[in-house]
């Protein structure tokens, strides 16, 4: 069962013909109870219309044999006495049930009856005095019950009323009304229900199968790709897109954008590491070399320049491993960092170094930060001709801070291009002189982690200006 609904096709399909059958039985419910009662509210309409004319009858004075209600054969009708005695009932009247009493044969009335009855006095005195000869009630009751009319039996609907007559005293009549048109109604009602409610619930899951699986018809496609992407690794291929506006057609884009993304960060990871490969290649043959001359020729060995290499080992994998700790991640600590005091660190024993700062705290790691400040002052000491100079300022929630040189400066074309891994923009400069391109890479990163930025610009002097912005700390 969870295998045959595992799908949204079919779910959707289940719930949508759920829905619509209780929502087909509620509203058959009402329809079936609302014929039923205004049927039977016309049925006793009818009933209460043939007792009043036999009321009418009996309170002119009509005497029984004469009563025109008595001799239909769809309406049966009883009039009784006080004392609850059938008087009078239809002719063809068999059987009845649902009424005050079920006699059939009118009893003969008390001796003393007829001779109360010749002067036109009422002698139910104790009945009710405002009840006065002829009157007809205006309350009438109304009961369900059978009576078999010259043989044919059916079910019926009542009325009882009550009527004061002049000659008898005060009669019941009871009359009734055949509901046959209502169970007919009823009945045919309840068998279209039945035969239509199930072919419009077909319907209904056959549209809603075929509408869900032209819906779904697209997310299809988006999965058969995505597995023939995963299968293949090619992450320049595309999902389609439908030609539509709707929350399909976003996920299919929002899709490719993030097989765009990851095509972008797979390449960047590839040029990485071709870039590190290469850059790393240099200083290990010149060591390897300068320790095979020294191995062969002890006379030879150049230690300062094996000692050097060395170090610049050192640094390019301290520089690879913070470039792989920043990009899987790595979240800033929430120190407080004063921008001054480390610009102060930083450019003390610095040849050619001026700073002028003002107190600025930020919150982030003071040892990521102080490597921005490090690189930034590397790379002005490597451009200037003389001097560079430190600014740490406040401009409303950010703090500031800049390096100047008065060196040559970055062409405008150039300002973005500095920051990505492994470029140099003067390729004759020596490998040892300019480094391996990945200082200002890592601290645009790091200032990126710490929620600011970094910006190449020109300095006051002609030179290069490179610009820190950090979010004050609270």
């Amino acid at each position: 069962m969870s295998r045959l609904f595992g799908s949204v096709r079919a779910r959707a399909t289940l719930g949508a013909t759920l829905v619509v059958a209780v929502a087909l039985v509620a509203a058959g419910t009402a329809v079936l109870l609302s014929l039923r009662s205004n049927l039977i509210g016309e049925a006793g309409t009818q009933a209460e219309r043939a007792a009043r004319a036999v009321a009418s009858e009996l309170a002119a004075r009509t005497p029984y044999d004469r009563l025109s209600g008595l001799d239909g054969e769809d309406r049966p009708v009883q009039i009784l006495d006080e004392d609850g005695r059938l008087v009078a009932a239809s002719e063809d009247l068999e059987r009845i049930t649902g009424t005050a009493t079920t006699d059939v044969t009118p009893q003969s009335p008390k001796p003393d009856e007829d001779d109360a009855s010749g002067d036109g006095s009422d002698d139910s005195d104790g009945s009710d005095e405002s009840f006065a000869p002829g009157e007809i009630a205006d309350e009438t009751t109304f009961t369900n019950g059978s009576a078999t009319v010259d043989g044919d039996t059916e079910d019926y609907r009542f009325a009882a009323l009550e009527v004061e007559t002049p000659d008898h005293g005060r009669l019941t009549v009871h009359a009734g009304a055949p509901l046959a048109a209502e169970h007919g109604a009823v009945r045919t009602a309840l068998t279209v229900m039945l035969i239509g409610f199930p072919l419009l619930l077909v319907v209904v899951a056959a549209v809603t199968w075929l509408v869900t699986g032209r819906a779904l018809r697209p997310v299809e496609g988006i999965r058969s790709e995505m597995a023939a992407i995963t299968a293949s690794e090619d992450l320049a291929r595309r999902v389609p897109e439908p030609a539509t506006h709707d929350e399909i057609a976003r996920l299919a884009r929002t899709t490719n954008e993030t097989l765009a993304a990851l095509e972008a960060s797979v390449e960047r990871q590839r040029r990485f590491v071709a870039d590190a490969s290469h850059e790393l290649r240099s200083p290990i043959a010149s060591l390897r070399t300068q320790l095979e001359v020294a191995a062969a020729h002890p006379e030879l060995l150049d230690l300062d320049g094996a000692v050097e290499d060395t170090v610049r080992l050192q640094r390019l994998a301290a520089d690879l491993l913070l470039l792989a700790r920043l990009d899987a991640g790595e979240r800033p600590a929430d120190a407080r960092v004063d921008l001054a005091a480390l610009a102060g660190e930083e450019a003390a024993g610095r040849a050619g170094v001026t700073v002028d700062a003002e107190p600025a705290e930020v919150t982030g790691s003071r040892g990521q930060l102080g490597r921005v400040l490090a690189n930034l002052l590397d790379n002005g000491g490597r451009h200037a001709r003389e001097r560079v100079t430190v600014t740490v300022r406040r401009e409303g929630g950010w703090a500031v801070l800049g390096v100047a040189d008065d060196g040559d400066g970055v062409a405008e074309a150039d300002r973005e291009r500095i920051f990505q891994r492994f470029v140099r923009l003067d390729a004759a400069r020596s490998r040892d002189d300019g480094g391996a391109g990945l200082g200002l890479a890592i601290a645009r990163d790091v200032a990126v982690r710490h929620g600011g930025t970094l910006t190449a610009g020109a300095a006051p002097t002609g030179g290069a200006l490179f610009e820190l912005r950090l979010p004050l700390a609270r």
